[in-house]
């Protein structure tokens, strides 16, 4: 998979991208990202990204060139658009869908992405109506940018990735899989200050443990997350 990012803020990505599951990704060859200042696609001498708002009001909005003109480039240097029909542009906003696992599914059986991470008060409209096929929101609040939720949308799919987990069953009985929240695990050592390991978990009885896990993921979603569990 191929990913470019479209940021004012590369910097911000070099240390989440360069640890843990991503960073086995990436040493594979399942996963190539690149990180694109699109200030450098400016024209004015100053290089100038943003302007006050037509209107009036607070803030400052991204201007339309920069962003049109780097994709522009891309749509020229990669080859992806010249095999598909769509390829994903997204652009990570509130107002976006909410991200989930099975957003994260869909855009792990892609080849490639393009992701815009927008920063100030928003992106001139242009586009998102012209350029932008997606938008999409990790949840209900606002961050400064687009860089972490960029972040967290590449974690998200990176490990769903062939031959990227250590043990690629793990992943298909995280949260969500099933849509309920994880069941809880434990390990060594038995007995930690006076805290024991559930009795059925040390039983071998595999059945028993598996209707233990399921009841106890029921029980978890229910208590915190009971839009899921109706």
């Amino acid at each position: 998979m191929l990913i470019d990012v479209l940021t004012l803020f590369p910097q911000m990505f070099d240390g989440p991208l360069s640890e843990s599951i991503v960073k086995r990704a990436r040493e594979k060859g399942r996963l190539n990202i690149n990180l694109i200042n699109f200030r450098d696609f400016c024209t004015d001498k100053h290089k100038q990204v943003d302007d006050y708002p037509y209107g009036g009001g607070a803030g400052m909005v991204i201007k339309p060139e920069p962003l049109f003109r780097a994709v522009e480039f891309l749509k020229q240097k990669r080859e992806y658009f010249k095999n598909e029909s769509s390829i994903p542009i997204i652009y990570l906003t509130p107002q976006g869908r909410l991200f989930n696992q099975q957003l994260a599914k869909e855009l792990g059986k892609k080849e490639y992405l393009i992701l815009i991470c927008g920063h100030y008060k928003d992106i001139d409209y242009r586009v998102r109506e012209h350029l932008i096929t997606d938008e999409i929101s990790i949840g209900d609040y606002v961050l400064s940018g687009g860089e972490i939720p960029a972040m967290v949308l590449i974690d998200a799919v990176t490990r769903l990735l062939p031959d990227v987990l250590g043990n690629e069953e793990s992943a298909k009985t995280d949260s969500f899989e099933d849509k309920l929240l994880d069941c809880p695990y434990y390990t060594r050592p038995k007995n930690f200050r006076g805290y024991k390991v559930p009795e059925v978990l040390l039983s071998g009885n595999h059945q028993k443990i598996a209707q233990w896990r399921k009841h106890k993921a029921l029980e978890i979603t229910k208590k915190n997350r009971t839009d899921l569990f109706s």
